[in-house]
């Protein structure tokens, strides 16, 4: 059984990680475009918004800080006019915080959302732009799983980190405040000869620096742990996925122990990275614990000789030990929050090297260095010309060398070879899927290119635009052309269903979804048809039926195909064959066109007639 690909875990301390100052930077670099551009004055406003609030959400705390001296002093004094005043203004100043966080939670959720979407948009249109999601499922590495990166990943580091920009801000402008609180009401302390002004302050920092250190130390490694957690969670739901997708081929050869085990072993190896981060986690748990009960106990402490001599009322007391609170949150802001500042530099991370993955990618295809690729152009005329292509795989081993030829249009060509010469990877090549290599592939300029792979690939949504895919739906299709369409490659049983929504990949049998291919080109046809075993699960009487459209209908397309059935060799004009001399690692092409009489008897027992094969083209086909 084969296992999970893991790196070893004590790769997890090696200084050759990126440091969290690295990530930040990094995708600062990815993500601060929100703020430029088109999106600038939406950004910039919602951050202005955010900013105005949590100045108002200061000046809240500190007006109920100074009710705290009131308040206390009205009960040291057995003021009841002025207990029930005070009553009343908290009741305001309740109603005044509420609604200042109300204001915040919308401009906050809403900047949240703004930048997600602007930041999704342009990995999506990256992934998708120049057949990068495929080649990064060549290419793997650091840019595996683009799509949880993209959907979760992305959300857990662009959330976060507008909360901890709010509350960094918050932190500052409110130990800013409550520092100026404990200046002012605390005082001096004198120690003996000493006087220390400001001693509340001096208190506090000291105070949370120690708590700050503790934190750091203990909390360091946590940040690598979690992205290596992250990462164990992706591949479990890659895998669990992959097994969904394929359940019926696991079904049939019986692979469910071998799937079971290996997911086993996933999670196993998913656990023991959680149990590295709950053993870092329940180290920090000892001092924020701890510091949760001492913070509000130091200031009656330090203020207590104070209030004993008579130098502090009571409600400066608790005036001084709410600000002193207060000014704890604000500096142990950033150590309070390490354990969710990990987990989103992990994710912003994870986003970083999907976004370095397509730019190494880049790179490997002569768009950011100097490698070479296959060049795809335009030709001069209707025909295909490939001139000088070597095709390589992106390490640069070399597949395919040597390959030039011309294709005329409305000309019908086999690709053959034995099994690993490049036969489809020559056809990626062709439609323009695989950059890695040399030589040039030119193609008419205005023709229209379908590709037809071996599993068709069905889109979520109706059967009409399962059919019309990847053409817009606008109504311009009569439903009777595509259920003409439908019916003519064997699907008339489900021509009443065009506008029912269901999940079509799911529902059709391979045969079926190689009809639906067929019937998308009855409906659109394309100049030019690139197939790569495009009927292999269909019999060969289906098969014999939907080929024959390259003789009536769509006899004009250029047609260029993969293929190992025999029968195939009916319905073109040629052949390249690629072969391996010597014991040669890359196969060369040898391109023959069928023999005259071949092509006519062909055409004749494709047009219905009967009679044996002509010896002569016998002869020459069994010489290939």
């Amino acid at each position: 059984m084969t296992t999970p690909d893991r790196s070893d875990p004590a790769s997890a301390e090696q200084n050759t990680e990126p440091s969290p100052v690295a990530i930040a930077r990094a995708f600062r670099r990815l993500a601060s475009g929100f703020w430029r551009g088109t999106t600038a004055r939406q950004a910039w406003g919602l951050t202005a918004a955010v900013f105005a609030l949590v100045l108002l959400n200061v000046g809240v705390a500190l007006l109920i800080n100074r009710w705290n001296k009131f308040f206390f002093d009205a009960l040291e004094q057995k003021d009841v006019g002025s207990v029930t005043l005070g009553v009343g203004i908290v009741l305001g100043l309740a109603l005044a915080a509420a609604a200042v966080a109300v204001l915040l939670v919308h401009a906050r959720m809403r900047l949240q959302l703004g930048w997600r979407r602007w930041l999704t948009h342009r990995l999506i249109d990256r992934w998708l732009a120049e057949r990068r999601f495929y080649q990064l499922t060549i290419v793997g590495g650091e840019g595996a799983h683009p799509e949880f990166r993209i959907a979760d990943d992305v959300r857990l580091a662009v959330e976060p980190l507008v909360d901890f920009a709010i509350g960094l801000a918050n932190a500052v402008l409110a130990a800013g405040a409550f520092f100026g609180v404990l200046w002012v009401v605390g005082g001096a302390l004198q120690v003996g000869p000493v006087v220390i002004p400001g001693y509340m302050v001096v208190s506090a920092v000291v105070y949370a620096a120690l708590t700050s250190a503790a934190m750091i130390l203990v909390g360091r490694p946590l940040i690598r742990g979690v992205e290596r957690k992250n990462a164990g969670e992706a591949q479990l739901r890659y895998e669990l996925t992959r097994v969904r997708e394929s359940a019926e081929n696991i079904a049939l050869i019986g692979g469910d122990d071998d799937e079971r085990e290996r997911l086993k072993e996933t999670f196993a190896e998913l656990a023991r990275r959680w149990l590295r981060v709950i053993a870092r986690q329940a180290h920090m748990t000892w001092i924020s614990n701890a510091n949760s009960v001492l913070a509000p106990v130091v200031p009656l402490l330090l203020g207590a000789p104070k209030y004993l001599q008579g130098e502090l009322s009571l409600g400066e007391l608790m005036q001084i030990a709410t600000a002193f609170t207060q000014a704890q949150i604000a500096l142990n802001w950033l150590i309070d929050n390490a354990i969710r500042l990990a987990e989103t530099l992990a994710s912003a991370q994870r986003v970083v090297e999907l976004s370095q993955a397509m730019d190494a990618l880049d790179a490997t295809i002569g768009r950011g260095g100097p490698d070479e690729t296959i060049v795809l152009g335009f030709s001069p005329d209707d025909a295909i010309h490939i001139a000088d292509l070597c095709i390589k795989q992106q390490n640069g081993v070399v597949m395919v060398e040597g390959a030039s030829t011309t294709i005329q249009k409305g000309e019908k060509v086999l690709v053959r070879g034995d099994s690993g010469t490049g036969k489809s990877t020559l056809i990626r090549a062709m439609a323009g899927l695989w950059p890695w290599g040399s030589g040039t592939i030119l193609r008419p300029r205005r023709a229209s290119v379908t590709f037809m792979p071996q599993r068709p690939y069905l889109p979520l949504g109706t059967l009409r635009h399962a059919l019309l895919y990847p053409h817009p739906d606008d109504g311009r299709v009569p439903d009777d052309r595509l259920r003409d369409a439908l019916a003519r490659c064997g699907l008339s049983h489900m021509a009443d269903r065009l506008d029912a929504e269901e999940n079509w990949d799911a529902i059709l049998s391979g045969g079926e979804k190689q009809r639906l291919a067929f019937a998308r080109l009855l409906v659109h046809p394309p100049d030019i048809v690139i197939m790569d075993e495009a009927t292999s699960a269909l019999d060969e009487v289906s098969q014999a039926r939907m080929m024959e459209f390259f003789s009536n209908e769509l006899a004009a397309v250029t047609l260029l195909s993969v293929g190992h059935r025999p029968g195939l060799e009916h319905y073109h004009d040629r052949e390249i064959h690629l072969v391996r001399e010597n014991g040669e690692e890359s196969a060369h092409a040898r391109d023959r066109r069928y023999p005259l009489i071949w092509q006519i008897w062909s055409r004749f027992r494709r047009s219905g007639g009967d009679g044996a094969e002509p010896a002569g083209a016998a002869g020459e086909r069994g010489g290939r």
